[in-house]
């Protein structure tokens, strides 16, 4: 086990219960985990930890929302998020972490941007509520998807911003959201493990972690039955603002 102090684990715990309710209900919220994590271990170790409580939390997010996904636009991401984890692999094994950190930071800001000031012209032209997005635009968001998700498991918030920009409603957005991550988070398993990062006291530490990760799925499960549309697009977007700028320091 991984020798820690008690406040540490106090922020590892909820951290947890963070990366589950993120799965079930804030998709992007998973980003405070991030931050907790990195604060705590070294920053590759806190990758590795955090990937794999991060697919306990796939598991419930599936359970609960498989039959809302939008397959379409998986397909359409499919190219660009695979060249995204290939850049993201090989930058992982050559970069530093701070380096790696501020660079997440400003494609976030930079994404939120974009996403708000389309939002404002489909609002002054009156567009339709559900916009599926062009070529260019899923290329964009899949490959920086793709490169943050494998760098610091920091995919989810630039995701969140691609189904903002396209205006998904809640529930399909939970459920395309729930099939991305749980595919590329196995896809990610491989990699990581070439580079050592699974040794035997991280695994050990997420097991301690995981039920806590079970809880936090069950109450996001309840949160999300009750939130509307308008609610859930301020809070995923607050709470990317705040990751982004947190990674820049």
């Amino acid at each position: 086990m991984i020798a820690l102090e008690p406040w540490a684990w106090a922020a590892l715990a909820l951290a947890a219960v963070t990366i589950g309710i993120s799965k079930t209900a804030l998709p992007g919220g998973s980003i405070l985990a991030i931050a907790l994590f990195a604060t705590v271990l070294p920053a590759r170790t806190s990758t590795a930890a955090m990937l794999l409580l991060l697919i306990v939390g796939d598991v419930f997010a599936l359970i609960t929302y498989r039959r809302h996904a939008h397959w379409p636009t998986l397909l359409r991401l499919a190219p660009a998020v695979v060249a995204g984890l290939l850049a993201g692999f090989a930058f992982l094994a050559i970069a530093g972490d701070g380096i790696v950190r501020r660079a997440i930071g400003v494609i976030l800001l930079a994404m939120i941007a974009v996403t708000l000031w389309r939002r404002w012209r489909q609002s002054r032209t009156d567009a339709a509520a559900h916009a599926p997005g062009g070529v260019l635009l899923s290329s964009v968001y899949g490959t920086l998807g793709g490169f943050t998700t494998m760098v610091a498991n920091a995919g989810g918030p630039v995701m969140s911003m691609y189904f903002l920009a396209t205006r998904t409603p809640v529930q399909v957005f939970l459920g395309t959201s729930a099939w991305f991550f749980a595919i590329i988070n196995l896809v990610k398993i491989p990699f990581l493990a070439g580079l050592g990062l699974f040794e035997g006291p991280v695994l050990l530490m997420d097991a301690v972690l995981a039920p806590l990760v079970v809880i936090g799925a069950l109450v996001g499960i309840r949160l999300a039955r009750r939130m509307d549309q308008r609610l859930f697009d301020r809070i995923v977007i607050a709470l990317t603002i705040v990751g982004a700028v947190y990674l820049l320091f």
